[in-house]
């Protein structure tokens, strides 16, 4: 919807609102006319409702106030008498309409003084669990957010089984594009294949002021530009049903080219404006080897890949008795194979050939040479011809929403001819530190602005299901930062000891209090 669209429906509301509440305002000892008058008739239905007038505001925060207009729909129907389990049951499954039935039909009055905490532990848990649900919210849906590494593309920087925190507040918290959806689940029911979400109505990007910027080479958290979904009440075989923007499936990748940047990939290293990009300290870039064996020397591979720290989802492979293949191998890893007996030879492969999976789909270059490629900028004008359409037809039409027509040479975008198009957004470009085990940028091109969900900044719980007992969990990787200089260090202890000196005061001013009393 647009904005223009959002301000109708706006006014819409606004009209059910003062068409439904009107005789209730005026048995208040308010006026009628306050009803009808947007945002101000919320501020005047708190203080009818003797709530506090800072509800207003989660009225309009998208996502909580699905929480909050049932809410105030059961408060209005209590202030004026209608208490029952029946007159609740009716509020809620009428979608607040009952309360056309009560002002019209009714004879109306107001409780000011109702008494407003519950009136039994039923009534107090529910109240309870709710304030609960609109604080945790508010807290996933513009500040911080947990989330799961399911693949190894950032593999030694971040590992399968890592358990993050993801900041909204780095990169500015984004406002839900998808209004109605169930809170803190993402794009489908947890145990079910069913959608968590309605597709309409949806708001216009909007995302609220920034701490940062995304540099090159931060771990960003994003929706998959490419996402669709097969089973969304859809038969196998059927096209998928297009998600809406923030419900596409979050990916984590390092961006290594920001708006403006050209960027190329020579044997598989990365270059920005033609000088080669420097990866932080943490970052351990990861390439497929091939490493030849004397067949005569014998060699402990346990123990060796345990050295190496490579584990199987790395990319361990052997195909042949004088060689072994690693997909995802350290360039430290390598030399020190170099210097293990019975390996003749260390070879990193680099894949030369055309491969037409490989953005922008031309069959003309690799997953480890690619480029040039200009990463659009807000603002920024390129030329449209036929050689560099395919970079920006997706920006154009999906990304940008713009309707395009192709007639031989000439480009017809909205039914203008176009020589030229101006990029509305930023754009990034995201890869994994796993090259050959990353389904990244070099696949489906760029990231879009709007599809940025947040910066990790740090690892809660690290799950090894590799491991038995208590080493199933990663000591070392608990409480550690994802960002910042040199090596991940946990606080792991530092938590401990807050906490127990939190529950020894605890404990000390307790008996302090039952000593005075």
């Amino acid at each position: 919807m647009t904005f223009y669209a959002w301000f109708v429906f706006f006014l819409a509301v606004q009209i059910i609102h003062f068409l439904g509440t009107w005789k209730l305002y005026q048995a208040a000892g308010r006026k009628s006319w306050e009803a009808a008058i947007p945002v101000y008739n919320s501020i005047v239905l708190m203080k009818i409702i003797n709530r506090p007038t800072w509800w207003t505001l989660l009225l309009f925060i998208p996502i909580i106030n699905l929480i909050m207009f049932p809410v105030v729909w059961v408060e209005t129907l209590r202030s004026f008498g209608k208490k029952s389990t029946l007159d609740t049951l009716l509020g809620l499954f009428t979608l607040g309409f009952y309360i056309y039935y009560v002002n019209y039909t009714q004879k109306l009055e107001h409780y000011k003084d109702r008494k407003l905490t519950p009136e039994n532990k039923t009534g107090d848990t529910i109240s309870s669990l709710l304030f609960a649900i609109i604080v945790a919210t508010l807290v996933h849906t513009y500040v911080v957010q947990p989330y799961t590494i399911p693949t190894s593309s950032l593999e030694k920087s971040l590992l399968i089984g890592d358990f993050l925190f993801v900041s909204k507040l780095n990169y500015g918290p984004r406002v839900p594009m998808t209004t109605v959806a169930l809170p803190m689940v993402h794009d489908s029911i947890p145990m079910t294949k069913s959608k968590s979400y309605l597709s309409w109505p949806q708001l216009p990007y909007l995302r609220l002021p920034a701490i940062q910027k995304i540099k090159r080479c931060d771990i960003v958290v994003f929706n998959w530009p490419v996402d669709t979904v097969h089973y969304f009440f859809e038969p196998k075989g059927r096209p998928g049903v297009i998600k809406p923007i923030d419900k596409k499936s979050n990916y984590v990748k390092r961006c290594v080219g920001i708006p403006g940047d050209s960027l190329s990939i020579k044997d598989g290293f990365v270059f920005i404006n033609g000088q080669k990009l420097v990866l932080p300290e943490r970052a351990k870039p990861q390439y497929s080897y091939s490493v030849a064996l004397d067949g005569k020397t014998p060699i402990d591979f346990e123990s060796l890949l345990r050295e190496l720290d490579i584990t199987d989802g790395a990319g361990f492979k052997s195909e042949k008795k004088d060689t072994l293949y690693f997909r995802a191998l350290t360039e430290a890893s390598a030399e020190r194979l170099k210097n293990t007996p019975g390996i003749t030879a260390v070879k990193r492969e680099i894949d030369r050939g055309n491969d037409n999976a490989i953005f922008p789909h031309i069959n003309k270059w690799s997953q480890d040479n690619m480029g040039p490629i200009y990463i659009p900028e807000a603002g920024k004008t390129v030329a449209l011809t036929n050689e560099s359409l395919p970079f920006y037809k997706e920006i154009i039409t999906n990304y940008e929403g713009n309707k395009l027509d192709i007639q031989g040479s000439k480009f017809i975008i909205n039914g203008k001819p176009a020589t030229t198009y101006t990029f509305k957004q930023n754009y990034y470009w995201m890869m994994g530190d796993n090259r050959h085990n990353s389904e990244d940028s070099r696949y489906w091109g760029y990231v879009p602005e709007n599809h940025i969900v947040g910066k990790p900044v740090f690892i809660w719980l690290s799950w090894d299901t590799n491991g038995k007992g208590i080493n199933k969990i990663r000591w070392n990787r608990v409480f550690t930062t994802v960002d910042g200089e040199g090596q991940p260090q946990s606080y792991f202890k530092y938590f401990l000891i807050a906490l127990a000196l939190f529950f020894i005061g605890d404990f000390f001013w307790k008996k302090r209090r039952e000593n005075k009393a």
